[in-house]
């Protein structure tokens, strides 16, 4: 297939849409197929505009500074599309520059896909914005109803968007690097430097330090667990906009910044338990990073959790809202890290079930498909909602 893949993020940006696509576009590339990357150009960039790739200009995002949408007119776009002739456009985020390569690309009856990542409907209420929560919804519906086909991470997401009236919803899920991510990472010296001695629990949380991450839900519960456990210790690893101010409440918390790679997999591993408290995330790779690594999970019972923890073998689930619940469960799993081991296994065994070959193999199914059946009625476009 010829694919023109448009995203708004791109590594050297680090969030888990970024690294899915970069690591979508590679698997697709090494698999034959023809793919043109269209992206805004990070800072620092030059421009360019080659055959297989598109840096278009770009603006930063006001409540995410390191964070960028694209800009190109859907002329420009169209243009680009009658001469790399694509078989298939697919839109990766739902930002200003992937809205014009919808145009482009419907001006020209090809065919398109989208992926549905972000609730951005839902991040909406942490930034005083909840009365436009509604006309965000009806926008993101609108632009995932105008191609042929959207992909969502979970059955759970493909319900609620179906509920809300979303058409033509594929779920394809998400895979973890189980190479990488392992309990083999963990390093003892690592621990050592967080004061952590071969007794002592840890805690992690990773991931943006943001309003609609609930990572303060996660510091409460440390903070509970401490009555029990005086000496357990909480690690949190990422940056955002609510850094600072989470740091200067919790100062027994200890604030690493962003990680990756291998020194990343070592955070993971060298820990004894994760806090994902996120009710606005679509998936949660970071969920799967945990799991691989031999942590047992505490989150509430959606997005990746939902489909990959397993209460009481591989994590704790909580009702989602259950704050209360959520604490509880932090502190029961932070009395006695060595009581874990049937957990952590349980945790391995739950990652092992979700290989990225599996999941990039499937979505490139379900793309061949898209195109196969656009050829089969070429007139054919999707009910606008």
């Amino acid at each position: 297939m010829r694919i023109a893949y448009v995203t708004e993020t791109w590594p050297p940006e680090l969030n888990g849409v970024s690294l899915t696509v970069e690591r979508t576009v590679r698997y697709l590339r090494a698999r034959g197929h023809l793919v043109e990357l269209i992206r805004p150009r990070q800072p620092g960039e030059s421009p360019l505009d080659a055959t297989d790739e598109l840096r278009t200009a770009g603006c930063v995002i006001p409540m995410y500074p390191d964070l960028r949408f694209g800009l190109a007119r859907p002329g420009t776009l169209a243009r680009r599309f009658r001469q790399s002739r694509p078989d298939l456009v697919h839109l990766a985020t739902p930002g200003p520059l992937p809205w014009a390569a919808l145009a482009a690309a419907r001006s020209l009856g090809l065919v398109t896909s989208s992926d549905f990542r972000t609730n951005f409907h839902q991040y909406s209420k942490h930034y005083g914005l909840g009365v436009i929560s509604g006309s965000v919804l009806g926008l993101l519906r609108r632009f995932h109803n105008l191609t042929q086909r959207t992909f969502v991470p979970t059955q759970a997401s493909r319900r609620e968007l179906a509920e809300a009236g979303f058409h033509e919803l594929c779920v394809v899920g998400r895979g973890v690097d189980s190479a990488r991510f392992t309990p083999a990472m963990r390093n003892e010296a690592l621990r050592a430097s967080w004061q952590a001695g071969p007794q002592t629990p840890v805690l992690l949380a990773v991931g943006r330090i943001a309003a609609e991450k609930n990572v303060e839900l996660a510091l409460r519960a440390f903070e509970r667990a401490r009555r029990d456990r005086p000496d357990v210790r909480m690690v949190v690893v990422g940056d955002g906009p609510a850094r600072g101010r989470l740091a200067a409440a919790h100062p027994a918390a200890l604030f690493v910044g962003a990680r990756r790679g291998d020194e990343l997999a070592a955070y993971y591993a060298s820990a004894d338990a994760f806090l994902f408290p996120s009710l606005s995330d679509t998936f949660g790779n970071v969920v799967m990073e945990a799991l691989a690594s031999g942590l047992p999970v505490v989150a509430f019972d959606c997005a990746a959790a939902a489909e990959h923890v397993a209460d009481g073998a591989s994590g704790r689930l909580v009702v989602p809202g259950d704050e209360a619940g959520f604490i509880a469960a932090t502190a029961s799993l932070a009395v006695d890290p060595c009581s874990l081991q049937a957990m952590r296994d349980a945790a391995v065994a739950a990652a092992r079930r979700a290989t990225w070959d599996e999941v990039l193999a499937r979505f490139e199914a379900r793309l061949q498909d898209t195109v196969d059946a656009h050829q089969a009625s070429p007139a054919a476009f999707p009910v606008v909602a």
